[in-house]
């Protein structure tokens, strides 16, 4: 099994992406935003960060790269994809995912750690939680507020598509919504850092079964 982690100028969260990859057990490698290939992966990741500074809106020069098409093609195939914080703005902007990441309501820069509530764990990314668990993750973003409308919002929710809820919402976000995944449950976008929530030592190992489902919800259905 072997994963991708995308590199974007700007991209600060990759190495945090693959530690978090390795430690989960499985082959990863770095793949340029310019390369036209995902051939021989099994997953993607696509990290934190401010890919292309941010330019127009926070994912939206990322939106266009040539990786972008591959990225699509292996989401399709209901291959593994997850994305976080910038990962999570460029997901919604190449239409994986529904709604839009806007503005933090203070308009600050929002890093600590945050509690969450895991309110589906019937899927991929997280079935090695209990329903309703609360787990510790870090935020760091300026442009986390979760935006859909009440009517994308009433299918989210009967699609069971929220994975993730704040316990106290740092941005605004559009019923405390934190983290998502698409109808079919292969592609998951969240603001929160689970690849920053490894170690107890650094504050919270809360992150780790999220990757570890990942790998085995995948080794289930492909070994």
């Amino acid at each position: 099994m072997k994963f991708a982690v995308l590199k974007f100028p700007g991209s600060n969260c990759d190495r945090d992406m693959y530690n978090a990859a390795v430690k989960s057990g499985v082959d990863v490698e770095y793949v340029d935003y310019r390369e036209t290939s995902l051939n021989g992966f099994d997953g993607v990741l696509i990290p934190g960060g401010f890919s292309f500074g941010d330019y127009l809106r926070s994912g939206a020069m990322a939106s266009v790269a040539p990786i972008i098409t591959e990225v699509k093609r292996l989401a399709d195939e209901g291959k593994p994809v997850l994305g976080v914080c910038n990962g999570f703005q460029i997901l919604t902007e190449i239409g994986l995912l529904p709604g839009a990441l806007l503005h933090n309501d203070a308009h600050i820069f929002v890093s600590r750690n945050e509690r969450l509530k895991v309110v589906n764990n019937h899927t991929r990314f997280t079935n090695l939680y209990e329903l309703n668990e609360e787990v510790v993750y870090p935020v760091a973003h300026g442009e986390g507020h979760y935006y859909c409308t009440q009517a994308m919002y009433d299918e989210l929710q009967e699609n069971n598509q929220i994975i993730l809820t704040y316990h106290d919402n740092p941005n605004g976000s559009y019923k405390d919504i934190a983290g998502i995944v698409n109808k079919q449950g292969n592609v998951c976008g969240m603001m929160p850092h689970p690849e920053r929530a490894l170690e107890q030592i650094l504050g919270t190992d809360s992150g780790i079964k999220l990757f570890e489902a990942m790998v085995n919800s995948w080794r289930e259905q492909n070994v």
